[in-house]
């Protein structure tokens, strides 16, 4: 049996789905029924249960987008960075091995030569460097929290899309903003994410950090083009002329555009596919809402 926190969100549902459909009996655990914010009762919780897994899709990341983040401080504060910490007391207390949903979000740009960030790159959209929007700030003082924890699985997902239209997902934001940023970044299928991340524990890959996005990079434009080819929406996208405009005229806060590699995700055996391919997959699958 599996344990699951935050099934309720996103990427918790994607996880319910998963789950529902290879069978695996799981507990979708609400704070509702258990306050899992409380260590002992989480851990007290997991001695009864005996789940084999417990994965933390909880967390804090604004609505509809990381702006509203600088208006819910306490919140996102609590969700992304003390959270994880009180999962982990609970989890080694009790002795159950689990996986933490983090993000890329927590770096921008990419390495000097070009290429995407690894797992072992420190992280360069943070507090410590004062840059960053207050959403990345937690997340990354969320891993620094788990650094040194037993047992752990650490998954970094970036700006998630897959083929249903919501607006949680990259591809519908991009065909509902009035003007777009262009920039270039990794991105994860979502379903894709959560198989593969839920393979790290079947499979018993070392525990540690891993970069769960589909290989290689895209553009704004690279997926606006791929939209409307598709035909699923051929409007007139609209872009602001630079990220100075976009910071003075639609945003509070900085954003994350990053390149981030999942070689090290590939080396153990778990393959995903490459981004423009997902796209287009998810485009010629695309189910309105």
């Amino acid at each position: 049996m599996i344990y699951l926190l935050g099934g309720s969100g996103y990427v918790g549902n994607a996880y319910q789905q998963l789950l529902s459909r290879k069978g695996i009996p799981f507990k979708n655990l609400r704070r509702s029924d258990l306050d899992y914010a409380n260590p002992d009762l989480l851990a007290d919780a997991l001695r009864r249960d005996r789940p084999a897994f417990l994965i933390n899709a909880a967390g804090y990341t604004g609505k509809p987008n990381v702006d509203a983040c600088e208006l819910h401080k306490t919140e996102c504060l609590f969700g992304n960075a003390v959270l994880p910490g009180k999962i982990a007391q609970a989890c080694e207390a009790a002795g159950v091995p689990w996986g933490h949903v983090s993000s890329g979000c927590i770096y921008t740009g990419s390495r000097p030569d070009g290429s995407g960030f690894t797992e072992t790159d420190r992280p360069n959209f943070t507090f410590r460097q004062d840059n960053c929007s207050f959403y990345s700030g937690t997340k990354a003082l969320g891993e620094e929290v788990l650094a040194g924890a037993p047992s752990v699985y650490i998954w970094r997902l970036r700006i998630p899309f897959d083929h249903i239209d919501s607006p949680r997902n990259y591809l519908t934001k991009l065909m509902r903003y009035q003007r777009l940023l262009e920039a270039t970044n990794s991105i994860s299928q979502l379903h894709e994410f959560v198989a593969a991340t839920f393979a790290c524990w079947e499979k018993r890959v070392p525990f540690g950090i891993y970069n769960v996005t589909n290989p290689g990079q895209v553009t704004t434009r690279d997926v606006v083009d791929l939209i409307r080819s598709s035909g699923v929406c051929t409007k007139t996208f609209e872009f602001f002329k630079d990220e100075s405009e976009f910071m003075h005229t639609a945003a509070k806060t900085p954003r994350s555009n990053c390149v981030m590699t999942s070689a090290k995700l590939a080396s153990v055996g778990i393959v995903m596919t490459e981004v423009r391919d997902a796209i287009q997959q998810a485009l010629r699958g695309w189910q309105k809402a």
